[in-house]
């Protein structure tokens, strides 16, 4: 299992480098101003970074649990990926929507954008991450 340290190290780079990423991209699809983009980008990351941690603890506690390791193949990080985003959709999407003044689905179409970006780079991300900080034996 990771440490809190390394926890917190990954939780902190995921948003940062994320973020840099996708706020320019939502902020030119959607006709955002670059301010609104910033507050919505970074209240969602102040978000995602706890739902971060607490995800992937509870993660890997279930899996370890069930498997007695917490390596994950192809599939069960596509299925990480997947449940990360839902369930961060979620609990963003009224945020956004009472911050923009907006329907739930206007804000549902943002958070997609935002949701289908964070789903592949967290894929990305957490193998590059794996292999730069391997979990100890």
């Amino acid at each position: 299992m990771r440490t809190t340290p390394d926890r917190i190290r990954h939780a902190v780079s995921f948003e940062i480098i994320g973020l840099s990423l996708v706020m320019p991209l939502v902020s030119w699809l959607f006709d955002l101003p670059a301010q609104e983009t910033g507050v919505i980008g970074i209240g969602g990351s102040m978000v995602a970074m706890l739902w971060t941690y607490l995800f992937n603890l509870g993660f890997d506690l279930v899996l370890r649990h069930f498997t007695g390791r917490t390596d994950k193949g192809l599939l069960l990080r596509v299925f990480h990926a997947v449940l990360y985003e839902v369930g961060l959709v979620l609990t963003l999407m009224p945020a956004i929507a009472w911050y923009l003044g907006i329907t739930l689905l206007e804000a549902l179409s943002i958070d997609i954008v935002f949701a289908l970006f964070f789903m592949v780079y967290a894929f990305v991300f957490n193998l590059a991450y794996d292999r730069l900080f391997p979990v100890p034996e």
